[in-house]
C-alpha cells in the first residue's frame, strides 16, 4: 500500500518504524507540525563518557536528528528526503546521568536545493527548571524521494 506524501503524519510514523539510531537510544519523536520536530531522551549509562557526564556526541546525535527531523518533515510535504550536509553544536552546560534530555528543532530557512533548520537541547533533572544545555544548526541537502528507497512510499 502506497503512502500519499501528502500525509506528512503518515510518513512520520512510518520513518520512526525504521529509525534504528532513534530506537536504540531510547528517542522518542514528536512532530506538530511539518518543519518542526521534538526528540526526547534520557541519559543512561551507556551514554556516558566519565562517571555521571555524557559524552558530547550523545547530544550531537540527539540534536542532529532532531534538527534532520525538522528539515525532513517539511521535505516530505514536497516528496523530497533530506540528508545532512553541515551540522554545528556549542555546549552549554553539561549533562548527567538519568537527564530527561529534550530537543527542539525548527526549520528557519527553505530554498530549492537545501533547508536550515536550529534547534536547542534543555535538560530537566530532578524537577528542577529546565534549562539549555547545547544548541545548534543544520545544513541539509533535499533530493526526491525517488533517488532512494527507504520504503517511505510503501507499507512493509
Amino acid at each position: 500500500m502506497s503512502l500519499p506524501l501528502a500525509d506528512w503524519p503518515a510518513l512520520v510514523a512510518h520513518y520512526n518504524r525504521i529509525n534504528r539510531y532513534g530506537a536504540a537510544n531510547g528517542m522518542t519523536l514528536h512532530v506538530p507540525a511539518p518543519g518542526q520536530a521534538e526528540y526526547r531522551m534520557v541519559v543512561h549509562d551507556a551514554h556516558l563518557s566519565s562517571p555521571g557526564t555524557a559524552h558530547g556526541g550523545v547530544l550531537a546525535g540527539l540534536l542532529d536528528a532532531a534538527l534532520g527531523a525538522a528539515a525532513l518533515t517539511l521535505a516530505f510535504t514536497a516528496g523530497e528526503l533530506v540528508s545532512t550536509i553541515e551540522f554545528k553544536i556549542n555546549y552549554l552546560r553539561p549533562v548527567h546521568l538519568h537527564d530527561e534530555l529534550r530537543a527542539v528543532a525548527r526549520v528557519e530557512h527553505t530554498g530549492k536545493s537545501i533547508i536550515v533548520a536550529s534547534g536547542t537541547i534543555y535538560r530537566q533533572a530532578d524537577g528542577a527548571e529546565a534549562l539549555a544545555v547545547a544548541q545548534g544548526l543544520g545544513t541539509f541537502n533535499r533530493y526526491p524521494v525517488a533517488k532512494k528507497e527507504l520504503g517511505l512510499l510503501n507499507e512493509e
